[in-house]
């Protein structure tokens, strides 16, 4: 479950190494000298980095190494943010920016590079393996695959595809088939992993049980710690690394999009399961992972049945997404209570905890014995293979609740790039058209040990930076 992405950013001091801009340090960048960057980063990026125009999240310089969540082969690419979809997005936005079809024949091979990977059940695992007898090859729809079928909503996969193909999609008008028939397959696949309470599961095969009762969230009548595990977790109630805030806005997006008022249903059936996995008070907040009693259930071995500070703020975030769109108020109704419950939780630095105690609400971890787990309320010397705390946002959640309530419509929009955000991302870029950055200290991400001054080209950097220059082309100029 655990991104590498995000153990990578909590880690990482991106380091500009060299400039070859010419535009002077103390002018605003022209037009000219951001087309010109852009284009030599994008075409570096296409031409030497793709594999059969897909990407994984880190390349060693060289481009002999190559990183997904873990080491890649010479033929796989990675679907997970920020792998093949987020440079997908990053080529569409340099392609709406400046209207140069370069950017939209780099976009659709990335949309090829996922339509491959894509299986039967609709959706995409981590991983695309162009290898048929790949270690990581799954059941494709193409039929050059084998092996697992497994459509996964876990750290963002499925709903990244889904969202750049719909982006892709609306930019050939419909008209491009192959990426048309990928898109609907998947929205179409997703609205049957929607239980009837409104829950998502973490991955599926086929459509889930309609039949299962719609319940309020509650604490387990049973021992927690000891009774009540379930080995096909991913098979419940999912709430475990943002997938309401990722899952939210594809159907936001496919509905903008589409004009097809079952993925606005959708959404508000999310919506009303968030409404109903509100634990009670004491605990006014959500926990990771529910059964179909509705109660907090273990996952893995080191994710325990608990209330979730980060999935909770992830929820509310949500809840404002959708009262934003539908302005229904009931969405809005489970957050003050939330909100001050999160508040009086907060540890002395400030952090949330990623685990309180059902009822007790003491913060729990999770320690180890060699490979075994143990819970605990100590948070000294904790594995450094999961985020056991987490940064509190709750005053931005505030801020944004009070502006939502009091204006009559949505306040969302782009935000504009300024001259000194572009600055420095054409200073950096190198004169083979590369963003090279360097790891700070020494981390394991995934089973890769990245040493303090490793260096390495990154599809998080690229994309961001393509995104910032072209968000500078459409305000600026």
């Amino acid at each position: 479950m655990r991104s590498i992405f995000r153990a990578a950013t909590a880690i990482l001091l991106f380091t500009c190494l060299s400039a070859t801009s010419s535009f002077a340090a103390d002018s605003a960048p022209t037009a000219a000298d951001v087309l010109a960057a852009m284009k030599k980063a994008a075409t570096y990026y296409h031409d030497k980095v793709a594999v059969h125009g897909g990407y994984v999240y880190f390349y060693s310089p060289d481009l002999t190494q190559r990183y997904g969540e873990g080491v890649a082969s010479a033929e796989q690419i990675w679907v997970q943010p920020p792998g093949t979809p987020t440079v997908g997005m990053a080529y569409l936005e340099a392609y709406h920016a400046t209207s140069d079809a370069f950017y939209l024949r780099a976009a659709t091979e990335t949309a090829e590079a996922l339509i491959y990977g894509q299986l039967k059940s609709g959706g995409w695992t981590n991983c695309i393996d162009f290898d048929p007898r790949g270690e990581r090859a799954a059941l494709y729809r193409n039929g050059k695959g084998r092996g697992k079928n497994n459509s996964s909503l876990d750290d963002d996969q499925t709903q990244s595809a889904i969202r750049f193909l719909v982006r892709i999609d609306k930019a050939y008008d419909f008209q491009n088939k192959a990426i048309h028939e990928a898109a609907m397959t998947a929205l179409d696949t997703l609205l049957t992993a929607q239980f009837a309470n409104g829950a998502f599961p973490q991955s599926w095969e086929e459509p889930v049980d309609q039949s299962l009762p719609v319940r309020q969230a509650s604490f387990p009548k049973y021992d927690w710690k000891t009774e009540g595990r379930v080995k096909n977790y991913w098979d419940m109630y999912t709430l475990n690394d943002g997938l309401a805030g990722s899952v939210a806005p594809v159907l936001v997006e496919a509905h903008q999009t589409y004009g097809d008022d079952r993925y606005l249903a959708a959404l508000k059936k999310l919506g009303d399961f968030l409404i109903l996995a509100q634990l009670p008070s004491p605990q006014p907040a959500w926990a990771q992972q529910y059964n179909y009693e509705m109660n907090p259930i273990w996952a893995r071995r080191f994710e325990p049945a608990a209330v979730a500070g980060r999935e909770s703020q992830d929820v509310i975030e949500t809840l404002l997404l959708i009262f934003d769109v539908t302005r229904d108020e009931k969405y809005l109704e489970p957050i003050p209570t939330a909100v001050k419950y999160l508040e009086s939780s907060l540890l002395p630095d400030g952090q949330l905890a990623r685990y309180y105690e059902l009822e007790s609400n003491r913060p729990l971890y999770m320690n180890r014995n060699g490979k075994d787990y143990f819970l605990t309320y100590d948070d000294k010397d904790l594995p450094d293979h999961y985020g056991w705390k987490t940064s509190q946002k709750l005053e931005r959640l505030k801020d944004e609740y009070r502006k939502l309530v009091s204006s009559p419509k949505s306040t969302r929009g782009r935000r504009k790039v300024s001259a000194d955000q572009v600055k420095p991302i054409l200073a950096s870029l190198d004169d083979q058209g590369r963003w090279i950055t360097t790891f700070k200290n020494e981390k394991l991400v995934g089973d890769q040990r990245f040493r303090p001054g490793d260096q390495f080209i990154s599809s998080e950097t690229f994309a961001k930076n393509i995104e910032a220059l072209s968000g500078y082309l459409r305000t600026a100029h």
